[in-house]
């Protein structure tokens, strides 16, 4: 049985376009009650991120939960992960996300936590849909589930939060800035840095339902570039709209991704001797994380692009530490889910401990030179099947040889398919990547010419 509305990241889509409108969530969330209260009397929690829609949605799935006899636990605006964590210490059976995470204000998404704070198995999403095909009915007055708001989630999670570093670590001193995105952590961040010690400058604080990672967090950083190196700053920190991305600025206002922070965290827990195996990255990571990584005598594996497929590398090789590029890190020994701010505060204490800069600490990481280029795909096919495109592989690949790697990606979201190519000099990397996008872009026409 195919999935119908569940992609690998819950459902999301544009606002008042199916299935993000409101008779849609409802439904669904009358679906999911059903499926969780076959067990018993079930309580599900729920949080959101700053988009005006959240409000909209927040109520039509209280509403589909209640008519299935379930309880609801109301968070109001909370990051992702403290959904997941809060999930956990409430002992729900499940919790619920409205966000779009890094996506404009009129997109919105619906995402699903097990009891355990993980994504929901497969079977429970399939059953979730096989109920969204039965008409829906509402349970006897008398067992209606009730709804109340959890008045200290937010303490909740700042407390968490801090709890992630050991009592005696001190920020005193650090100077940092710090973009919430506008988005669910701009009530929670900077209480935690500031009460670990930290001077905290804030921007992207001020959500008004419609600003949320407009010129702002982890996936804009030009306004953070400028603010750290304006106001003299340690570094900067960028959170994305439902806070399960992270993006920091060095002191000279240069942007620090992923992977570099990804190795900072390795090469810090090596260090402790507190690393637990080797490092999860994902067909995108740079192929310089890869050979840092193995510097440090650690295993390295790739995983498929999403969160979801770095948290089963994590699972199948019982390791504790993997990642993306664009920022999603999971520090699986102290949470269960991708955490910008719990990744934020490992790099932190990496300064503390080591009295370096962030600059310095990234420094034990060479970035290869990169290029991407998207190419349209007027029909969907399996593109490395196409034997113009192995041949156009191989050439580029021959000539890059033990120097650098090529990737094909079809775009999961996009009708394109990604063609990306690394190596050493980023003049031959462009040229290699345009040659072969471009043959690409060739024998993709010739089957629909």
């Amino acid at each position: 049985m195919s999935r119908k509305y569940f992609g690998t990241d819950g459902i999301r889509g544009e606002v008042g376009q199916f299935p993000i409108t409101p008779d849609f969530v409802l439904k669904l969330g009358w679906a999911a009650g059903c499926v969780f209260a076959r067990e018993g009397r079930s309580k599900i929690l729920i949080g959101k991120d700053t988009r005006i829609s959240g409000y909209m949605f927040e109520s039509a799935l209280e509403a589909g939960l209640s008519a299935a006899g379930v309880d609801v636990l109301l968070t109001g605006p909370m990051p992702t992960p403290a959904v997941a964590y809060l999930t956990r210490t409430f002992r729900a059976n499940a919790g619920i996300v409205i966000s779009a995470s890094h996506n404009v204000f009129s997109d919105n998404g619906i995402k699903f936590f097990s009891e355990n704070g993980t994504k929901l198995p497969d079977s429970v999403e399939k059953a979730i849909e096989a109920q969204m095909d039965i008409a829906m009915t509402t349970v006897p007055s008398a067992e209606l589930g009730k709804a109340r708001r959890v008045e200290d989630a937010a303490g909740r999670y700042i407390e968490f939060c801090k709890g992630t570093l050991n009592n005696h670590l001190s920020l005193k001193g650090m100077r940092i800035v710090l973009d919430c995105a506008n988005g669910a952590t701009y009530h929670v961040a900077p209480k935690v840095l500031s009460e670990l010690g930290a001077d905290v400058i804030e921007i992207g604080s001020s959500p008004d339902g419609i600003n949320i990672n407009d010129g702002c967090g982890a996936t804009d950083t030009a306004r953070l570039e400028t603010v750290v190196k304006g106001e003299q700053a340690d570094l900067g920190i960028a959170l994305d709209g439902d806070g399960d991305r992270l993006m920091m600025v060095d002191h000279h206002g240069e942007v620090v991704d992923g992977d570099e922070l990804l190795f900072i965290i390795a090469k810090a827990w090596q260090a402790q001797g507190t690393m637990q195996g080797g490092v999860v990255g994902t067909l995108m990571s740079n192929l310089g994380l890869e050979q840092a990584v193995e510097r440090l005598g650690l295993p390295f594996v790739r995983a498929k692009v999403g969160d979801r497929y770095v948290i089963e590398q994590l699972k199948a090789h019982d390791w504790v530490l993997g990642g993306e590029s664009s920022g999603h890190i999971v520090c699986g020994n102290l949470t269960t889910t991708g955490d910008g701010l719990v990744a934020a505060l490992q790099v932190l204490k990496a300064m503390h401990d080591s009295g370096q800069t962030l600059a310095e600490l990234k420094a034990g990481m060479h970035k290869m030179p990169q290029t991407m280029i998207n190419v349209a795909m007027p029909v969907r096919v399996d593109v490395m099947q196409q034997s113009d495109v192995q041949e156009a592989v191989r050439a580029v690949e021959a000539e890059l040889g033990s120097r650098g790697r090529v990737l094909l990606r079809p775009s999961g979201t996009e009708p394109v398919v990604r063609v990306m190519v690394e190596g050493e000099s980023a003049d031959e990397v462009e040229r290699l990547c345009r040659q072969l996008s471009e043959n690409v872009e060739k024998a993709l026409g010739a089957l629909v010419s």
